[in-house]
């Protein structure tokens, strides 16, 4: 499964336009993507796909385990 089956893209609460500093996140069984949301026009935008645990994982560690 790859980037192509993702769905559900979303941006998300932490980004900050101002910044210049925006993400989507899509899923799809067992995987979560990445991509960069100013980007949106390019038909073939570069997506990081992890899998659904560790995605949780880096979560944890950035949330300090909330």
């Amino acid at each position: 499964m790859g980037p192509q089956q993702l769905t559900g893209w979303h941006k998300s609460s932490h980004s900050h336009f101002e910044e210049n500093a925006c993400v989507e996140i899509g899923t799809a069984p067992g995987i979560v993507g990445v991509r960069d949301t100013k980007q949106a026009a390019l038909a073939a935008r570069p997506v990081l796909v992890y899998s659904e645990i560790a995605f949780g994982a880096f979560l944890a560690y950035v949330t300090g385990g909330r």
